[in-house]
């Protein structure tokens, strides 16, 4: 008997492993090529498809039984490329660069510590704020996309992750990480830049 989605996914719900294995099995082929054509490295594809299946397995609660399963992972397929893509670039970018100084050694340090307080108020945000910003910010993707598997309006999620961005924000500076001026700035500049760059990904998608 050839299982749907559905019920293989209302099978996982209920911790049967077989089921996971079976969607794994039905879709690893078409993940995996998607992934080779994109970044056109088998190892990094071979890494991207696990994290695809790692995500999916993470929040396949969250997919629509009566919608396509397809289109949901490969946008999660195609994220994790993009993120494979720029964790290499990353890669070649420090493979150039000199051995750090004790000054940039403080400053990693200082930025390790913000990105611990900016995962700690993260986690305390709402759980439906906290996952459309993990979402947005940390799986790259698209508002339409997390509309898909929120199962809520486009609107609704943009709104979700505004106001996530607010509250983080207070929330930091709550604890005095940092402070008005600093908030503009970023503010302008790494969230600005974040958001140029998803709207010009989503038209050029």
């Amino acid at each position: 008997m050839n299982e749907t989605n559905a019920v293989l996914a209302e099978r996982f719900r209920q911790n049967d492993p077989t089921a996971f294995a079976k969607l794994f099995g039905r879709y690893h082929s078409l993940v995996f090529n998607r992934c080779l054509r994109m970044l056109h490295h088998r190892q990094d594809a071979e890494d991207a498809t696990q994290e695809t299946f790692s995500r999916m397995a993470r929040y396949l609660d969250r997919w629509d039984p009566r919608k396509p399963l397809e289109p949901w992972l490969i946008a999660i397929a195609g994220n994790r490329c993009r993120v494979q893509l720029s964790r290499r670039q990353k890669t070649e970018s420090l493979s150039t660069t000199i051995e750090p100084t004790t000054e940039r050694c403080s400053e990693q340090l200082s930025a390790q510590w913000l990105g611990e307080e900016v995962q700690l108020a993260v986690s305390r945000l709402p759980e439906k704020q906290r996952t459309a910003f993990i979402l947005f910010h940390e799986e790259l993707l698209n508002y339409a996309q997390i509309a898909v598997i929120l199962d809520a309006p486009v609107g609704t999620v943009k709104t979700w992750v505004h106001r996530a961005r607010m509250n983080l924000i207070d929330r930091l500076r709550q604890r005095e990480v940092v402070h008005q001026g600093d908030t503009a700035r970023r503010s302008g500049g790494t969230l600005g830049k974040q958001k140029r760059d998803r709207n010009h990904s989503e038209v050029s998608a």
